[in-house]
């Protein structure tokens, strides 16, 4: 099966709150965020034009995401992309929701990525 990997046009930033830190509230109306939320500590990622007073923050994060639906029982999806990009040497900030996997690298290496990506049989497009 030949997966689809969609390039977003926007720029994200992952943000560090303290465990305890309220969500801000203009964080809900963006059209893509992701939150997680442990005892350690609160983040969040969110396209970077959002101005957070975070404790610590990477900026110039690109959005990979592989279309999907993908059903639960697939299995070594994000291994296998993941394992591509560390062949490169390209670190990954990698984000799951219920439907499908987000993987983030940084801008300046984005068109590192896109080429090993599709060396190894993957289709890249653009997306919204």
């Amino acid at each position: 099966m030949r997966m689809t990997l969609a390039v977003h046009t926007r720029q994200y930033s992952i943000h560090s709150f303290p465990p305890s830190a309220p969500i801000p509230s203009e964080v809900f109306a963006e059209e893509v965020y992701f939150i997680c939320k442990t005892e350690e500590g609160l983040t969040l990622v969110v396209p970077s034009e959002l101005a957070l007073d975070s404790l610590e923050q990477e900026t110039n994060w690109s959005c990979l995401e592989v279309l999907g639906p993908l059903g639960f029982s697939l299995t070594g999806i994000l291994s296998k992309i993941a394992s591509t990009l560390a062949d490169v040497q390209i670190s990954i900030f990698a984000l799951s929701s219920f439907d499908t996997d987000y993987i983030l690298v940084k801008k300046d290496r984005l068109q590192n990525a896109i080429t090993a990506l599709k060396k190894a049989g993957y289709k890249i497009i653009e997306s919204k």
